[in-house]
């Protein structure tokens, strides 16, 4: 692990997983809301064992960069917590000169990589978005909400009968149990932060100037809640091909829930992420794909 001095002065940490076998790339991971980077080393370890670096930061007002409280972005946060990742980026790009770098953000994380793409995807040689949805149709309701608006509040109404709040997560209920067990997980941005993502949102519904030839990678289930049976889902894919995008694969998981790398079907999930990297990344360089 180590860590950065963001430009607000705020530490960021930042998790590094590496390879036993000569790399072949660099996977930087981008966390959702309510979690923390070290609940992606399942994910980090399988990555290396494939001959990936790994890299994922704590958000700022999450995990380790929790600095002020829990969902905490601090003034202008949601822009600081975007330029956090490419800082990462950058960083991970000078210490792996020649080495494809892939960016995969999940749920808030995919939020944060939506952005990113807007200014900075000439970093990347691809991005993946799990758990995903069109933003500014899910963070509408935090400007109309006040301080008190609970965005896990209806998550779970499709889902019958209820066994713990965060259900919505995952059909795993051994994953459902740690996250709730876990101290650094189970809230929400603060009203300052929330509406920052807010206002942010408006402008990733509108992708056009991303590099056409830039790969994308879209996975979702079909019962999560963020999507509205798909349509959210549906029209973020939409857009991205709209705005030009040649290489979009969208693949779409029957029953599962938000978290998709943590669902009862992970291994199928993760193996055809792998492979996505695989081929974006021999695309990008010399290392042949598996």
């Amino acid at each position: 692990m180590f860590e950065f001095t963001s430009e607000n002065g705020v530490r960021i940490h930042v998790h590094e997983w590496h390879p036993r076998i000569p790399p072949r790339g660099i996977v930087q991971i981008a966390h959702g809301m309510g979690e923390h980077a070290g609940r992606y080393a399942h994910l980090a370890e399988y990555l290396n064992a494939t001959g990936y670096i790994v890299y994922a930061n704590d958000h700022r007002g999450h995990g380790l960069s929790m600095h002020a409280g829990p969902g905490h972005l601090g003034a202008d946060g949601w822009n600081l917590l975007v330029a956090d990742l490419v800082t990462v980026s950058r960083t991970a790009l000078e210490r792996h000169p020649g080495l494809p770098l892939i960016l995969l953000g999940h749920s808030m994380g995919s939020f944060a990589v939506q952005q990113y793409l807007l200014e900075h995807a000439s970093l990347l040689a691809g991005a993946a978005l799990t758990g995903t949805t069109a933003p500014e149709r899910r963070t509408a309701e935090i400007t109309e909400g006040g301080e008190d608006v609970d965005l896990f509040r209806t998550f779970n109404d499709t889902f019958q009968p209820v066994r713990t709040e965060f259900d919505w997560l995952s059909r795993d209920e051994r994953h459902v149990d740690a996250y709730i067990a876990d101290p650094l997980c189970g809230f929400t941005l603060d009203a300052r932060g929330a509406a920052d993502l807010a206002q942010a949102a408006r402008r990733m519904a509108d992708p056009r100037g991303i590099p056409s030839g830039l790969p994308l990678y879209v996975a979702v289930g079909d019962r999560d809640p963020l999507n509205a049976r798909l349509t959210l889902s549906d029209l973020l894919v939409g857009r991205y091909r709209g705005a030009g995008l040649t290489d979009v694969t969208y693949r779409i998981y029957p029953e599962a829930r938000h978290e998709v790398l943590n669902e009862i079907n992970r291994d199928e999930v993760v193996a055809d992420l792998t492979r996505w990297i695989n081929r974006v990344t021999a695309q990008r360089s010399d290392v042949p794909a598996a």
